[in-house]
This record gives structure tokens, sequence and C-alpha cells, in this order.
């Protein structure tokens, strides 16, 4: 699916036409309004389906964002690596789950260390044995209970374990047993919801994983083994579902932003996309506008879990031309993007904005964002996890 040439801009910025004008770029922008938004709309969905909302923050990386996601109500944060988590403990955030199948000790024992020191609610997650046993030791080691949730693979195929094995109830078992570990809940990622296709196709795949999950929990309830959380993830399965009925938490991260992945799964509107990159045209031939973002920009990351649903790398919209067609970021080097400009012309020297197609290792890769206000007021935040890989 690509988008359609007369898409509309993510959002129409004329009164903040100068405030990016005066960016140097490459730059990464956020519209602060449509941010907002977008954190509202994941507050509402936990609300209304009475859901703990745990927002993944690899999509941001910012403890300023998240923090603005907990005043919108959000329970707690969500992250992946360790040394991401430890940034957000340190910011003060309160409830960290680090949904990553951690198997170092030395790294585990930095998160329990640092979460103790800040009185965090600090949760992991395990999908083997190895795991549960590394984790044990150091918690043991640390004198501290920790709750560990068991990562179920609920059609990713990437980590987890098989609802459907008996050896999977086992390891819920010794996970229930397991010195110095407190078993939290069920916990799995849908992220195949991305190739989907269409609305319907996603909702078909949250209702499967929260199938998979309830079915598995009751064979625990059988077995003597009280799941007292059952925690789901992705923005798509979370904004397009219709029943949580027996879930208790969602973990989306994408949603903060959006991106044209999601408006091609028909997840989002191109004006909910927060996110975008300021460049500048800065060559021209017969066939593409050349600008300053290339993949140490963009990133050549074209879709999440292998979504292909887009082609090229994103969506460009000439400043302060609203009412003209987009365009297609088609190709990448590294410190150049090429925009296939089809006879239209764009100016050397003149700006335009693209909307990426995923926007999480775009802010990976960046150090700021440039954050416009509604009156066209200017805020430099760091991204202070960016990098934070280990």
């Amino acid at each position: 699916m690509n988008p359609s040439p007369n898409a509309t801009p993510a959002r129409t910025l004329t009164a903040r036409d100068g405030a990016l004008a005066g960016l140097e770029t490459p730059a990464v922008v956020i519209d602060r309004p449509a941010l907002e938004a977008n954190i509202a709309l994941g507050a509402a969905i936990a609300h209304r389906h009475k859901l703990a909302l745990r927002p993944h923050i690899k999509t941001h990386k910012s403890p300023v964002i998240a923090k603005l996601q907990i005043e919108a109500g959000a329970a707690g944060i969500t992250a992946s690596k360790t040394d991401e988590a430890l940034v957000f403990i340190e910011a003060g955030i309160p409830s960290i789950t680090v949904a990553y199948p951690l198997i170092d000790r030395a790294k585990i024992s930095r998160l329990i260390r640092a979460a103790k020191t800040k009185g965090t609610d600090l949760r992991i997650v395990a999908d083997s044995a190895e795991g549960i046993a590394v984790l044990s030791g150091e918690a043991r080691a640390q004198s501290h209970r920790l709750p560990v949730f068991l990562k179920v693979d609920v059609g990713l195929h990437r980590c987890g374990v098989d609802p459907a094995l008996r050896g999977s109830l086992d390891l819920a078992a010794a996970l229930e047993r397991a010195p110095g570990l407190r078993f939290a809940g069920l916990l799995a990622h849908a992220g195949h919801a991305y190739g989907a296709g269409t609305p319907e196709g996603v909702r078909k795949i949250a209702a499967e994983e929260r199938e998979l999950l309830l079915g598995f929990a009751e064979k625990l309830y059988q077995m003597g083994i009280e799941v007292r959380e059952i925690s789901v993830g992705s923005t798509p399965t979370v904004i397009l579902n219709d029943d949580f009925t027996g879930l208790t938490e969602a973990r989306p991260g994408n949603y903060v932003f959006m991106d044209m992945t999601q408006v091609a799964l028909g997840v989002a509107r191109p004006e909910q996309v927060a996110l975008s990159v300021l460049a500048t045209v800065v060559s021209r031939n017969d066939r593409y506008a050349i600008v300053d973002a290339g993949s140490k920009v963009m990133s050549s990351d074209r879709g999440p879990h292998g979504s292909d649903s887009l082609r090229g790398f994103g969506t460009v919209f000439a400043l302060g031309e609203p009412d003209a067609p987009a365009l297609g970021l088609t190709r990448l080097s590294e410190e150049h993007g090429f925009v296939e400009h089809g006879g239209r012309k764009l100016e050397i020297g003149s700006r335009v904005r693209i909307l990426p197609n995923h926007a999480c290792p775009v802010a990976n890769l960046a150090d700021r964002f440039a954050v416009i206000d509604a009156g066209g007021g200017t805020e430099y935040w760091p991204i202070e996890a960016r990098g934070c890989v280990r």
C-alpha cells in the first residue's frame, strides 16, 4: 500500500512556517498539538477499557515525553534494553517494565540496584529456564523480590513461549516457584499485526492474541497458578481493538508519534503524525530533488517487523505549500535523501517536511527534538536514551 499522491499533509503549519524556516536542517520536529492529542488518545482508550497504560518508550527515548504520558494517566512505561530503562529510572519514572528477555546477570544487577535506590517499581520478562535462573539468582543476591512476566508468543515468532506446549505451563510453574521472583502474569506483543494490511486484519490478530492469552491463563488457573496481569502491546492492536475483556494492561509505543506505516494500516490519519523531519533541497537533477537527510537521519528501516506496505522511506511535503501533492522519499544514501519530483520544481534551498514510514528509528538517530507549539514557539527536548541499546 502506498500513500496517495493527493494525501493531506500531517498538519498545515502555515502559522508555524516561520519557526520551521528558522531551524537548521536536518531537524527532527515534533508538532506538539498532534503529540498531545496522540497521548490523550492512548489514555482515553486505556480509561475506557479499564486498562493500565504502560507506553513503550523505545519510540521516543525521551523522559520529557514519558512524563507527559504519566501526567495523562499512564501507570508507568515499558522499555526494551537495560541502559534505556536506566535513563528513565534516573529520571524518576515510578514504574518500568523491561519487556525484553534479559539473561546477562550484570545487566539485571544494574537494573535492580538502580530501582532499589530510586524506589522504582521494576518488572521484567522471561521466556526460558535460563532467564528465570539468572533473574532469581540476582534478585536473591540483592534481597529483592522481583515481579517477572512470562513472555508468550502469540504469532510474531520472535521471543516468548508457545502457549500450546505443555513445557510452557511447566515454565510458568517454575517461575511461580523461583526464589526471589514473583510471577506477575503473562505478556505478549502481536507485532505481526503490522503485516495484516487492513484494519480488519489487525482486529483479527488482536482477537487471536486475546484468545491465546486467556486460554493459556485458564490452564494456569487450573494448575493453581494465579495470573494477576495480562499485558498486550503494539499500536495497531491497541488503537483498533474493540474487545479487551480479560486483559489488564496495554503497551503501545508508536501511537505517541504515529507514522506513515500507521496511516497505511488505517490506524491513523496523516494529520495525526506528530513527528517529521525538516530537510533542505541541496541539489536537483532531472529525476530527483536531493535533500540533506539521508539514512543517518531517516534510517533505512522502512517499517516495523519487516512491514513492506509502503515504498521508500517517507512522504514529502514542500514547506509552505500545504495544498500541493505529496512526493516520495524513494532512495537514501548516508547523507542524502532522494525525493522523486516528477517534474515538479523544488528549488534548491527550499524546505520540505518528511513524514517517516517508521518514526521509532528516526528518534533514536537524533540527539534532540525541535518541538513546535500551536503558536510557533520552539523548544528543544533532549533524546536522552538515544543509542542506549545495551
